[in-house]
């Protein structure tokens, strides 16, 4: 098991002016095969490796073998809360570096905080500067690249096979009749997808259905008319 502290191995390659997070591993904890494949290009351009936990649970497991430099948490996924990881994650022993949250909901940013995060991504995650930033400006004195560093701030788009493979997941989770906890979940994911996808009425489908929930109805119409949208959505894939 490699529970060593990623700072205090010796061949750690140093950071680059052009790779500026060389040396890291980051684990994003994402459900969105869009939004981590983002995060992916982001790592790889910046010099960083990543794994992937899809959940909670997986994301455990992960830690249990393994000690990330960066570990992002989306707040939203489909096994619980990312703010109990992210509270989990500020009690361990030793400490991961840097612990941010992600969402599409920028209000979630103070929730995120409040567990415990070093600091939160608003999704989309797609410029690279920004990127690079966050996690730069939260790294000890000695993770840091010298001299200059070109800024670029590129915008990093995932391929759509990514986002195809997203609507696949969510129509498989309304494929049989969904309990609350799978509506809850399938608005909040949309709603970060859409964002993330620049897919605007995909988004207000998504927010109408959380709307009604967060009343406490059940949301039929709403169901349908995202049912509806997804099914667009997989359609022109078959048809590309």
């Amino acid at each position: 098991m490699d529970k060593t502290d990623p700072f205090t191995i010796a061949t750690l390659p140093a950071p680059t002016a052009n790779r500026p997070l060389l040396g890291l591993t980051v684990l994003a904890v994402e459900d969105s095969r869009y939004a981590c494949e983002a995060i992916r290009l982001l790592c790889l351009r910046s010099g960083a490796r990543i794994r992937r936990a899809d959940c909670i649970r997986s994301a455990r497991r992960h830690l249990q073998v393994y000690r990330p430099s960066v570990v992002i948490v989306d707040l939203g996924l489909p096994d619980g809360d990312g703010a109990d990881l992210i509270r989990e994650l500020g009690r361990s022993e030793p400490r991961v570096a840097v612990i941010l949250g992600t969402s599409g909901d920028p209000d979630a940013e103070a929730v995120a905080m409040e567990a415990g995060a070093d600091g939160f991504l608003p999704k989309p995650i797609q410029s690279l500067v920004a990127f690079q930033q966050a996690l730069l400006e939260r790294l000890p004195a000695e993770r840091q690249p010298t001299g200059p560093r070109p800024v670029d701030d590129e915008i990093i788009l995932p391929d759509r096979m990514a986002f195809h493979d997203d609507m696949a997941h969510v129509a498989d989770v309304l494929e049989d009749p969904p309990d609350d906890g799978a509506l809850d979940y399938v608005a909040q994911f949309l709603s970060g997808l859409a964002r993330s996808a620049r897919d605007p009425s995909l988004e207000t489908a998504a927010r109408a259905l959380a709307d009604k929930r967060a009343k406490g109805e059940r949301g039929i119409p709403e169901q349908a008319a995202l049912a509806g949208l997804i099914q667009q959505r997989l359609t022109q894939k078959m048809a590309i």
